[in-house]
């Protein structure tokens, strides 16, 4: 077994820069805030002084030439982390990421690669709202020649990132912010993840369900609470968007007859539509009940935390849907009142405690 200890996301994250950096010159990083005291959610602190300012870029604000620059050095043989501290700064730059970036091994016919690593950062929280806390990992992930990740646990932002890092191929590696805060073994070595995946984090016979990103630990609270009301669930951390590998989910859903996904994104067109879709088509005669999906309503983020409490999925309406589906006779009303309890305890805009501000 590799040896571990306990860090935060970000404090693996961090690491995984310094280990990629240590290991191979070719590897630098730019975004803006990389050399902020603050380092960008505390992921790039330190790496500046360490290797310098040739690696360790912080440029001005132009989110297109930045991501230019990174895909150029890309294509000359170095391999880019670029920084975008919000998913909707990437905005800016989408046709580079997918005119140039996404499709230049294909319009190459293989002779050119891309190793590219773009971090964007969602999630919700503290007054952030429309323009600033949105989940647009369904933008990225509909574009072919991308591969596209959403780490939750701390392992797997290292070893991810390391992954991510290595591939010849440009990833959109994207961070929940709520997720930095999490705690977990993670190996002491440079380990890389797989990018090829879901995880699967629970047996059961019940129900199949299905998150992405931080609704995963929203979820598990859900799954551990439903147990006691005799629903036991397959639970998977879907974590690769593309390539979308459904098998093992698949499979579980025809053994279970029933899939809950649950999106950190809109539920429209989102992430969750493809699988239920897929699992719809090539599951269908094994189901036992309709499909479900949760996520996010029809309308921009709210900035208001009083908007948010209606606007965001909880554990709550989680267990609730698992019961309704796989146990409809069980006390709904008393497990969803055992979860909102515990969120009830906590600032509900929050990410964690220590948490000050923004960036």
């Amino acid at each position: 077994m590799p040896k571990t200890r306990k860090l935060q996301a970000a404090q693996a994250l961090r690491e995984a820069f310094e280990q990629a950096m240590a290991a191979d010159p070719r590897v630098f990083m730019v975004g803006l805030g990389a050399s902020d005291p603050k380092g960008i959610f505390g992921t790039t602190s330190g790496l500046q002084e360490k290797f310098g300012a040739a690696r360790v870029i912080d440029p001005p604000c132009s989110e297109s030439a930045l991501t230019g620059i990174a895909i150029g050095a890309a294509l000359m043989g170095q391999r880019p982390i670029l920084s975008h501290q919000r998913v909707e700064f990437s905005l800016l730059a989408l046709e580079q990421i997918i005119d140039n970036a996404a499709k230049m091994h294909y319009v190459s016919r293989g002779q050119h690669r891309v190793p590219v690593v773009i971090r964007m950062i969602i999630g919700r929280g503290w007054g952030q709202g429309a323009q600033h806390a949105q989940s647009l990992e369904v933008l990225y992930s509909h574009i072919p020649g991308l591969k596209v990740v959403m780490p939750v646990t701390p392992a797997d932002h290292k070893g991810m990132m390391l992954a991510a890092i290595a591939d010849d191929s440009p990833v959109i590696f994207l961070e929940h912010r709520w997720c930095h805060y999490t705690e977990g073994e993670v190996p002491v070595d440079p380990v890389p993840a797989s990018l090829d995946g879901p995880e699967k984090l629970a047996d059961g016979e019940d129900i199949t369900v299905v998150a992405t990103s931080f609704m995963v630990l929203e979820a598990m609270q859900a799954v551990s609470a439903a147990a006691k009301y005799g629903v036991k669930a397959d639970f998977f951390d879907l974590r690769v968007l593309r390539p979308l590998n459904l098998a093992a989910i698949l499979a579980s859903v025809k053994r279970t007859g029933r899939l809950l996904f649950i999106d950190t994104g809109w539920t429209t067109y989102g992430i969750g539509a493809e699988v239920v879709a897929q699992a719809t088509e090539q599951a269908f005669d094994s189901l036992r009940a309709a499909p479900r999906r949760l996520g996010l309503p029809e309308m921009p983020v709210p900035a208001s935390p009083v908007l948010a409490k209606s606007y965001y999925v909880t554990a709550a309406d989680i267990v609730d849907t698992m019961l309704q589906m796989a146990n409809p006779t069980a006390d709904r009303q008393t497990a969803r009142a055992e979860l909102e309890a515990i969120r009830d305890r906590l600032p509900f805009d929050v990410p964690h405690p220590a948490f000050k501000g923004p960036f």
